[in-house]
């Protein structure tokens, strides 16, 4: 219970404000807040599962500044995906997995190299044991503080005019795009 409890409350205190979480709170605000989650879920087990079988090794297997680069570029694409007429939107609703999978994808590519997922490794680096109970609190801790995201922006989206979400939720996909280049180029020191 103490792993279990550590894994919790590391990545819940770990994710208020993060990146991760304002990415889970811009879907919310353009997709049905279900679909969101599904995502989220799906991206956070794969993720932590990754961070918590490579341990320690991480950082030798893929250098930092490329998981920066391609997530970065991945921020970009999906800020001007979201600028995109409706009919984009439209065919993603045919498509009851679109929605998903778009969001599983950029979830898990924020989440490559980010404070949560590195925590998630030290932890799993450090304890070396019940790694099912590790990855059961990382992923319970990275639900609830993104559902606090999600339940924003779905409350955003009932009270703010579609346009404007679309405009701040391009602008905070691109504007992570961008830091997560200059961060990556060692022009800018985020973290």
């Amino acid at each position: 219970m103490v792993i279990f409890s550590t894994a919790f409350l590391m990545v819940v205190l770990a994710e208020m404000g993060d990146k991760t979480q304002l990415l889970a709170m811009a879907f919310a605000a353009k997709y049905p807040w279900k679909k969101v989650m599904l995502g989220v879920l799906f991206a956070t087990i794969v993720n932590h599962f990754i961070a918590i079988a490579a341990g320690i090794y991480l950082n030798t297997l893929v250098p930092q500044h490329i998981v920066e680069i391609v997530a970065s570029i991945a921020f970009i694409v999906f800020g001007l995906w979201i600028l995109k007429d409706d009919k984009l939107e439209d065919e993603a609703e045919k498509n009851r997995f679109s929605v998903f999978w778009t969001v599983a994808i950029a979830f898990f590519l924020a989440e490559m190299g980010d404070k949560t997922q590195l925590a998630t490794v030290a932890l799993s680096a450090q304890i070396g044991t019940d790694l099912l109970v590790i990855l059961l609190g990382t992923t319970i801790g990275m639900l609830v503080a993104d559902g606090i995201g999600i339940a924003l922006g779905a409350a955003l989206h009932k009270y703010v005019p579609d346009k404007i979400i679309k405009k701040v939720a391009s602008f905070i996909f691109i504007l992570f795009g961008v830091l997560g280049i200059l961060n990556s180029m060692g022009i800018l020191n985020l973290y």
